[in-house]
């Protein structure tokens, strides 16, 4: 097998396989930023809640319509929109922080939206919902794919320079600015399209490694924000195209396959990452000279 056939063949002669990459590579673009923010506001496990929280929507929608792109689309951002507020009304009215409010709605999401598929469905539209089908995605799914991606990066451009303040010092961003609470709405709005768009591809369960599991990787290859963002997006685009290749030569499911790239991803930045990596920490470090 030729170094072509390995890397470049498969998409070449597969349409699904084109189409399959153009979809993963649409959605990386777009997580990747947003996994960094998550992690800088210390909010990543936000992200796996919110993926958990849109299950019982995108579930009603296939109740209504099968599986139908527009009605689990619509319906997975109607129930990732409805638990941020709801958690957030939980968080100011009671006892309860925002961890806890969340952690309570994201598990009872998660269990009401697999009782909705199971209600219709076979265990293959359990198992579709749940994991994705990024090998099956139609033109729909990739102009939705695109749209989100183009849409997330747009916002994050306009609130850039706020967004950053908050993560660095939110009581200073709340003494000069008013921009604070909408910045916060913006960025969960954006959460939760990347991760209704990762839905369509990767399921609810996996949605969400591809956020983070860059952002991660990235922390031990750059220290400003920039950087840690180019090597978020960079180490996404490069787990896609590696996912992809390795299922399709040894027969792995395609999702999980991307998400466990990202995570190789993750353990050998690690391990050898130059800010931070285990093996970098264990070298003899050079003695200061006077």
């Amino acid at each position: 097998m030729t170094l072509y056939d390995a890397l470049i063949g498969p998409f070449v002669e597969f349409e699904f396989m084109r189409r399959a990459l153009v979809g993963s590579l649409a959605l990386a673009l777009g997580a990747g930023p947003v996994g960094v923010f998550l992690m800088l506001r210390r909010m990543s496990l936000f992200g796996d809640a919110m993926a958990h929280a849109i299950l019982p929507g995108a579930a009603l929608g296939y109740l209504v319509a099968g599986l139908s792109l527009t009605a689990m689309t619509i319906g997975g951002l109607i129930a990732g929109f409805a638990v941020v507020i709801l958690a957030g009304l939980v968080t100011r009215n009671t006892v309860l922080k925002e961890d806890a409010s969340l952690a309570a709605f994201y598990l009872i999401s998660l269990a009401l939206g697999v009782t909705i598929v199971s209600l219709k469905g076979s265990n293959v539209d359990l198992l579709h919902v749940l994991f994705g089908s990024v090998l099956a995605l139609d033109n729909a799914a990739l102009i939705l794919l695109a749209t989100m991606a183009s849409v997330t990066l747009f916002v994050l451009a306009l609130i850039y320079r706020p967004l950053v303040m908050e993560c660095v010092d939110p009581s200073f961003l709340q003494s000069v600015s008013r921009a604070g609470g909408p910045v916060h709405l913006a960025f969960l709005a954006l959460v939760v399209m990347t991760l209704v768009g990762g839905f369509n591809a990767l399921g609810t369960l996996l949605s969400v490694g591809i956020m983070m599991l860059p952002a991660v990787a990235a922390r031990f290859w750059a220290v400003e924000l920039t950087g840690l963002i180019c090597a978020a997006t960079l180490i996404g685009l490069l787990s896609s195209v590696t996912g992809l290749i390795v299922s399709y030569h040894l027969g792995l499911p395609s999702g999980p396959a991307i998400i466990l790239a990202a995570g190789l991803g993750c353990v050998i930045s690690l391990a050898f990452g130059p800010r931070g990596g285990l093996v970098l920490r264990l070298l003899p470090r050079r003695h200061l000279e006077a």
